[in-house]
């Protein structure tokens, strides 16, 4: 069985001087919350585009469930759902109406989808209320209700929950983590409210410029912005005697200006202090530090900015 729903392989696209996506290798594992994050023109859009068939790559490929040749990829794409650019509704039709209409339009046979997906996110009572006069987070569920027609594996969601209050952005996660969790369905999910992804995503992508700058898990994300100790000396070699000796530590760096990051300790600072003042050491600067998550990726696109 394939591991991946989604790889790409040195995927470009062109338009005219501009590369919005330049050589992007990036890989989705089956039954994962996959991140995508950029600023907007980062080139998020361009990939959903290409991968649902409304754009074409310059260069490079991608396989979808293993497909990657035209008609495997247009059988493969029957298991994928997808919110682009906002759910497509008609206004003028209730929530049971929409999805009949996108069921009739998708060719799915049998009624009974409609209740059980109209169940599946919390719009079962909604009855004769048009969608023109749906709240956005209720709007923004029957656009993953019509995605979800026809029971997709993969879902590809492209900036959903923009314009939501407190309460939508919170009911559309939720629902995301139940769809994931309990129904195995795999999430693409493109946004730049980086905030909100961090409590909800299981792997990232960073892309920036048409750059895939970086792919790594939660694990991994967590581990590069974990709090530390920031500790400068007047004697480093000394210090790390101290943290080794008097601290029973070894988890801690010297980094090339000599100053010292302790990742033990981090609610211990005036033990650290008092270790290291009472060997005679003389703190120039002493402080908690670390990155949250939205400060992480920041770094890494600014420091691009930066190049």
């Amino acid at each position: 069985m394939n591991e991946y729903v989604l790889k790409t392989n040195h995927l470009s696209k062109k338009y005219q001087n501009k590369m919005a996506l330049n050589k992007v290798n990036l890989s989705i594992k089956k039954g994962s919350i996959y991140g995508f994050i950029g600023q907007n023109g980062a080139g998020k859009s361009t990939l959903i585009r290409i991968i649902t068939g409304l754009a074409y790559p310059t260069s490079g490929s991608f396989e979808l469930f293993g497909e990657s040749n035209e008609s495997g990829l247009t059988e493969a794409r029957k298991r994928v759902g997808t919110i682009i650019e906002g759910p497509a509704l008609y206004p003028h039709l209730s929530a049971s109406e929409n999805l009949e209409a996108h069921r009739l339009l998708k060719g799915i046979p049998g009624k009974e989808c409609i209740e059980k997906t109209l169940n599946l996110v919390g719009l079962q009572d909604t009855g004769k209320k048009k969608a023109k006069n749906f709240s956005l987070g209720m709007k923004q569920r029957l656009g993953l209700a019509i995605a979800l027609l026809g029971d997709p594996e993969f879902l590809i969601l492209d900036e959903p929950i923009n314009g939501l209050d407190p309460m939508g952005v919170v009911e559309i996660r939720e629902l995301l983590k139940k769809l994931n969790q309990e129904y195995g369905i795999t999430i693409l999910i493109s946004s730049h409210i980086l905030s909100e992804l961090h409590l909800l995503a299981t792997h990232y992508g960073i892309i920036h410029e048409g750059e895939l700058l970086e792919e790594l898990s939660t694990s991994e994300l967590n581990e590069k912005c974990k709090h530390f100790l920031y500790i400068k000396v007047d004697n480093p070699n000394k210090a790390a005697t101290v943290i080794e000796g008097i601290l029973s530590s070894r988890n801690y760096e010297v980094l090339p200006d000599g100053s010292i990051r302790l990742f033990d300790y981090v609610d211990q600072a005036r033990e650290v202090s008092k270790a290291l003042t009472g060997e005679g050491l003389i703190i120039e600067e002493f402080m908690l530090m670390g990155e949250d998550l939205e400060a992480y990726f920041t770094t890494r696109i600014g420091g691009v900015n930066r190049g």
